[in-house]
């Protein structure tokens, strides 16, 4: 074969993981974006919109989903892609054995990250190890090249096996810094290489229908796993002639395991990912010391290359495994067990040590590999072993930052309510009425000049009296508040992933009530609250559709920022249509989000929840009364949900001292009406028709960056469709409040 013509590119993993999409040009692309991998959907985005590719990139609302939406793609016989990280991975992680077990091909990138709790974004393998018993071929790069390189070799070898392949890669590291690379100058010679798609199957062949995922009892399953047991076998094989193919095309090597100086070494160090390079370093600073020493990594996890290992591992007398996560309990992280049972299988004696090093994205320094090879050399070194932990203070006790608010100083009577056929009337309640309150959210939080999400927080909580719990679900909101070890709340505070926190919210008002009821804890009242936006009611839809069908007494306010925001702003089924964002680009081939913005409170309402209400910072004094009632309803009937319209200037593209008027023409537009439904009855709050105060939706949409293209002549038929849905739905809300049972 001859070798391709290549050009220079300076790139990350994740662009150049987007760089071979394109090239390969996959029919799919099911994704939910994730840091630190939200970057690969990004780049294909706007390479979309260029036009340099025809993948359809397919917006999930959750990780889940995008894992059902590549595996129904590839059931249709075309080629597949995605990427994850951490608790995305592991939110998906039912749905990598279907995939494996029905012998369906695909790419799943994967941007290595910590897994929390606690929360944590930085880069580790806690996530990569989960998916060793899943069924895929594990590829890992140790740099961005190898990121190319390998995501071209993996679609050839998922698709010679049969089997979904994962190309695993540092997050933070690999992911994001950039170096020189390679990569093919046409992407005909990459699409040459792969070659033309062929599948054995496909439900959507009708001359030949296949039935796919069969419900399986025993004998037959046993044979099923031992089939999956045989391609696993057979990989043994083909990936190395795929890797020795490639580098005929390319002239560059990948291995099945990597090593350094290992030949003659007595004491090697094992590390994964880009750690390796930085290792190879120490090596070479040793070796002139005179200390033999050496380094080896993977370049294939699965299936584990157990005779290169013990073969690289013969001569040596200690072998420190330096694993980025721990296997709890085990006494060693997975890449630790696995090569000690590897050694051992092939009668070698030798001591295998292990250093868990690096979590939470921890840097990796060469001091730092020095040292783990100096560990080797000590009279008396334990099998196991962190690096890299401090002792804590001895005589540390615990102090608050800010006065508690407790019992005492918030219940003021500050607003009240009273239930008179079926509707709730709130008495105070206004900004000034509720000066008094104390603040359950401290300043001294973190957010972004004009972020709209304490302003609305602390409006919510203006309304409500006595004793608060609050629950923050991932987002912008909980980052820029729970910093450790401080925090900006004056109360109870609890944090759960995107996709649970109304479940988990539910689960504790009920311990309440429980405890309450055996007498464990003393009579009093609490009010449950769940704090939601950056996109959460999306992948936390379903659990927040449960928690209200269900009636469990809890307030949840949504903060609808319109996006994914504290990722970088992709879009959210919440943003504008048109807008665009960094997974919904302008270009010649793309205008921005093709539909159109999620209706949240009608989803809610057809719960028959009992109240819910959208509220605006430009009407603070309808928001504190709706907080009220809000209150009331969750104490008295069951689930209550507000949202709110919350700013974000650094991706709305407007400034924040402009906020409060571009909340205002938003409900002055009707895209973002104000009303209220309780017990089934709507009602408006305010009627921009008949004060004389309504305007088009395109005043308000040229307010802001993301979607002032939308005003420009192009996209005229764009804007009409948009005024024409909102206009719709503002006629089908008034017609509800208008009729006596709606």
């Amino acid at each position: 074969m001859e070798q391709a013509k290549q050009k220079v590119l300076f790139e990350s993993g994740n662009e150049l993981a987007a760089y071979a999409a394109k090239q390969i040009n996959y029919h799919i692309m099911g994704y939910y974006p994730i840091t630190p991998s939200t970057q690969i959907a990004e780049y294909l985005d706007r390479m979309k919109a260029d036009g340099e590719h025809s993948i359809d990139l397919i917006p999930a609302e959750g990780e889940h989903s995008a894992a059902g939406i590549c595996y129904g793609a590839s059931a249709g016989g075309g080629r597949v892609f995605n990427a994850t990280s951490a608790n995305g991975l592991l939110y998906a992680l039912e749905e990598l054995p279907v995939q494996s077990g029905t012998r369906l091909p695909m790419v799943l990138n994967l941007a290595c990250r910590t897994v929390s709790g606690p929360l944590s974004i930085k880069g580790d393998h806690s996530d990569v190890m989960y998916t060793l018993n899943t069924g895929w071929i594990i590829l890992f790069a140790n740099s961005p090249q190898e990121v190319y390189d390998l995501n071209i070799c993996a679609i050839k070898i998922a698709e010679q096996l049969r089997l979904p392949v994962i190309v695993a890669f540092d997050g933070f590291f690999t992911s994001h810094q950039k170096r020189k690379c390679f990569v093919f100058a046409e992407d005909k010679s990459v699409r040459d290489f792969i070659g033309p798609k062929s599948c054995d199957y496909s439900v959507l062949d009708p001359e030949h229908p296949v039935t796919i995922g069969s419900y399986m009892n025993e004998p037959d399953l046993i044979n099923n796993k031992y089939q999956l047991h045989m391609a696993m076998t057979q990989a043994r094989t083909s990936i190395p002639k795929v890797f020795a193919e490639y580098r005929e095309l390319s002239g560059r090597t990948l291995e099945t395991v990597t090593s350094y100086r290992a030949d003659d070494a007595e004491i090697l160090l094992f590390i994964l990912g880009s750690s390796y390079l930085t290792a190879k370093a120490a090596v070479d600073k040793l070796r002139k010391e005179g200390k033999k020493v050496g380094v080896f990594s993977l370049g294939v996890l699965r299936p584990f290359p157990s005779e290169q290992i013990a073969e690289i591992c013969r001569n040596a007398n200690k072998v420190l495994v330096a694993d980025r996560q721990d296997s709890y309990g085990a006494g060693g992280g997975n890449m630790t067990l696995e090569i000690r049972a590897a050694l051992q299988q092939k009668g070698l004696t030798t001591r295998v040590l292990c250093r868990i090093y690096g979590l939470g994205g921890r840097d990796f320094y060469e001091k730092d590999a020095l040292d783990l090879f100096e560990t080797c050399y000590e009279q008396e070194v334990p099998d196991f072993d962190y690096i890299g932990i401090y002792p804590g203070e001895k005589d540390f006790t615990t102090k608050p930052y800010f006065e508690p608010v407790t019992t005492a100083n918030s219940l003021q009577g500050l607003t009240s309510c009273k239930e008179i056929d079926g509707k709730i009337t709130v008495t105070g309640g206004t900004v000034r009425d509720t000066t008094a309150r104390p603040k359950r959210l401290a300043p001294g939080h973190g957010a972004c000049p004009g972020c709209g999400i304490p302003v609305n927080v602390n409006l919510l909580l203006r309304g409500i009296e006595g004793n608060v719990v609050l629950l923050f679900q991932t987002g912008c909101g909980m980052v820029v508040t729970t910093g450790y070890p401080k925090t900006a709340f004056k109360v109870s505070y609890v944090h759960n992933l995107f996709q649970n926190g109304a479940a988990t919210l539910a689960g504790l008002s009920k311990m309440y009530r429980k405890m309450q009821e055996r007498k464990e804890l003393p009579p009093g009242d609490i009010t449950f609250i769940m704090v939601s936006g950056d996109g959460g009611l999306d992948i936390g839809m379903g659990s927040a559709l449960g928690t209200a069908l269900r009636g469990d007494p809890v307030i949840i306010l949504e903060y609808d920022n319109g996006g994914y925001m504290n990722t970088g702003y992709q879009l959210s089924y919440s943003t504008p249509m048109g807008a665009k964002s960094a997974t919904s680009h302008l270009g010649p081939e793309q205008w921005g989000k093709t539909f159109f913005h999620k209706d949240m409170p009608r989803i809610m309402a057809a719960t028959g929840m009992p109240y819910v209400a959208t509220a605006a910072e430009s009407d603070p004094n309808d928001f504190i009364k709706k907080a009220a009632k809000a209150q009331y309803y969750a104490k008295n009937h069951g689930t209550a949900y507000i949202k709110c319209l919350s700013a974000c200037p650094l991706n709305w593209g407007d400034k924040p001292n402009t906020e409060r008027r571009v909340i205002s023409a938003a409900v002055n537009s009707c895209f973002f009406p104000l009303y209220e439904i309780e017990q089934g009855i709507t009602t408006l709050s305010f009627d921009p028709e008949k004060s004389g105060q309504k305007i088009p939706v395109a005043d308000w949409l040229k307010m802001m960056g993301r979607t002032r293209h939308l005003c420009e002549d192009n996209y005229f038929e764009i804007m009409e469709n948009i005024q024409k849905e909102v206009d719709r739905r503002w006629s089908r809300l008034k017609a509800q409040a208008a009729h006596p049972e709606l």
